[in-house]
């Protein structure tokens, strides 16, 4: 058994359809026995959606809250392909990265 790392950019994941099928290519992979972690961008173009709404509100958008906003595109692709990936009976677990440290950390506490 594997450790695979797979890297799903924006168009990968740019539709509902699109985001199933990923979830299928790493089905693939989980029911031949190996371990698989994953990473994805938001779908495609809600990262320029995101930052030109917050250029609406403010000229030069302050980079920390500009981060947040950013960041939420992700957010949004990670729960849908985890819904993806449970719907085909694997089981899934969305992490951002703030969670994945505090994972990490609760983990090295034992």
């Amino acid at each position: 058994m594997a450790l695979i790392v797979q890297k799903y950019g924006g168009t990968s994941v740019g539709s509902v359809e699109r985001i199933k099928n990923v979830a299928r290519r790493i089905a693939k992979w989980q029911n031949a026995g190996h371990q698989v972690v994953v990473v994805v961008s938001a779908m495609s173009g809600e990262t320029n959606r995101l930052i030109a709404l917050a250029k609406e509100i403010q000229k030069n958008p302050d980079p920390r809250e500009l981060d947040v906003i950013a960041s939420t595109g992700e957010q949004v692709t990670i729960g849908l392909l985890a819904m993806a990936l449970q719907n085909l009976g694997v089981p899934a677990r969305r992490y951002s990265g703030q969670s994945s440290d505090r994972q990490r950390l609760h983990q090295s506490s034992y």
